[in-house]
């Protein structure tokens, strides 16, 4: 019952990678149309973004209790923000996408040991503890940066359309799923592998959306294309909150 009161993040469930791929699609869509669409540029875009996703976090850490429309704002604020931080390095400090997302995961990977260090697990449910609350969103924020670094590695380096981009990293999630029901691999890193290939999947989906049809998009526009996630994502915070109602009344003695 404790946990139930005081947790902060959302239970993983099919609901749950639904949602995050919806997210990461509108992160990727939302942070060109500022960088790209908008001609800010991606220093802009970073500062627009990063004060966004302050704002939303300093909501999430203060609220006593999980709140679906707190947390998913945080995410969807990692996605815009990690679009913004990976183009920055690949494109303006001109890193590149290979160095780009080596520098990412060694971030990332510096996170979760920290991690696993202070508290011997890397357990992302239930969380009700603030210093571990905010490694988990500094993970959340790096793996978000990296999956769109990685996305734009597929489509960029190697050269694989936006469509089979998609379609590659799909099959890796769907492995891992695989994996998660059928073997006894560890469930954790199981969460953490899908975690960040659910964000190269939105952003190559995202630009199938919204790219030329002369480079294999659809030609949608930024715009259109965030508008369309938005109202995606709030129905589904609208169900994850409907359904977060009926499962703390049941929880209830």
């Amino acid at each position: 019952m404790k946990n139930q009161t005081i947790n902060k993040v959302a239970e993983i469930t099919i609901l749950f990678w639904i949602m995050k791929i919806v997210a990461t699609t509108l992160g990727e869509t939302l942070g060109d149309f500022i960088a790209q669409t908008l001609g800010l540029g991606y220093t802009i875009g970073i500062l627009i973004t990063l004060v966004f996703f302050g704002i939303v976090l300093a909501i999430q850490l203060y609220s006593k209790k999980y709140v679906p429309l707190y947390f998913w704002l945080v995410i969807i604020a990692t996605t815009t923000l990690g679009t913004e931080i990976s183009d920055f390095i690949d494109r303006s400090l001109g890193l590149g996408y290979t160095y780009g997302s080596l520098l990412l995961t060694t971030g990332l990977i510096s996170i979760l040991l920290f991690w696993f260090v202070k508290f011997k697990n890397l357990e992302v449910y239930p969380i009700s503890s603030k210093r571990k609350e905010f490694l988990f969103w500094s993970a959340v924020l790096f793996s978000n940066s990296l999956g769109t670094a990685f996305g734009d590695y597929l489509s960029d380096q190697i050269g694989l359309s936006y469509l089979m981009g998609a379609l590659v990293t799909a099959s890796i999630i769907v492995l891992v799923i695989l994996l998660h029901y059928f073997t006894k691999l560890n469930q954790i890193l199981l969460f953490w592998i899908a975690f960040v290939f659910t964000r190269p999947f939105g952003a190559t989906f995202g630009d199938f959306l919204t790219k030329p049809i002369s480079k294999g998009g659809l030609d949608l526009g930024t715009l259109p294309a965030s508008i369309i996630s938005i109202l995606l994502i709030c129905i589904l915070i609208y169900i994850s909150h409907k359904q977060y109602q009926e499962k703390s009344k049941i929880d209830k003695p």
